[in-house]
């Protein structure tokens, strides 16, 4: 994979999957711009990766912010040729009766809303342009059922439903768009689980482990390049074989 010219926005780039997919473009020769809420985080990393990294710090559920952290991000940077949608947020863990219409709410819009206002934003410059690949962080839950996760689960659902609209309807103008789908991954959100919780998850994963932010980003890297310029509309798991396995 070579990124060598090619601008990448990635949000919720601050650690994990994010920052891992940073670094991967950066190593692969490409620029890119990172958005997510804590600024300090984003300024040690673009520290880090040098100055083929700028950032904006945003909350993607506030749309003007957004779109303002776009548009700055072209002025610095020029033109977006992948965009990375991976910032996301959980909800709560509670059955439907105590689910609050707030919580449901403030999921759908990071985790659905902001890829929305994100591609409606920067698609036509890419239509324009001719080239263009977008990539949507999913879940497990955008494949299966869970109880008590209602919020991320219809969320998740709906983004892969999202994707597959944008990948059809841009495919004419040379735009991709598809979805990557974690499984159990070590991210700081898998930081806050119990050691004993991590071993019974591990149980239920065919190769019996988590997978690792690199190993996702690979994956996510290939599908924001040109390597992957015949796939489309396609929702790719990482997850160990939890998908495909009756041990789910």
């Amino acid at each position: 994979m070579d990124f060598t010219g090619h601008h990448v926005v990635i949000t919720g780039a601050s650690t994990g999957i994010g920052k891992a997919t940073a670094q991967r473009i950066v190593e692969a020769g490409g620029k890119v711009s990172l958005i997510a809420r804590r600024a300090g985080l984003l300024e040690e990393l673009a520290s880090q990766l040098g100055p083929a990294a700028t950032w904006v710090a945003a909350d993607v559920a506030d749309q003007a912010a957004l779109l303002a952290a776009l548009d700055s991000l072209v002025e610095i940077q020029g033109p977006i040729d992948g965009l990375f949608l991976n910032a996301g947020i959980g909800g709560a863990f509670a059955p439907i009766s105590g689910y609050s219409d707030e919580t449901f709410d403030q999921v759908l819009a990071v985790n659905l809303k902001a890829p929305f206002w994100a591609i409606k934003h920067v698609l036509p410059a890419m239509a324009r342009r001719g080239r263009g690949a977008i990539l949507i962080t999913a879940s497990l839950a955008a494949k299966r059922g869970m109880a008590m996760n209602a919020g991320y689960v219809a969320s998740k659902h709906a983004v892969l439903g999202l994707a597959r609209a944008v990948a059809v309807e841009a495919a004419p103008q040379g735009v991709r768009c598809n979805c990557v789908i974690p499984g159990f991954i070590e991210t700081p959100m898998l930081d806050e689980v119990p050691a004993d919780q991590k071993g019974k998850i591990e149980a239920r994963v065919p190769q019996r482990r988590m997978g690792s932010a690199e190993e996702l980003a690979a994956v996510a890297a290939f599908l924001l390049s040109d390597a992957a310029s015949h796939v489309t509309g396609q929702d790719w798991a990482v997850d160990g074989g939890v998908l495909e396995s009756i041990e789910m």
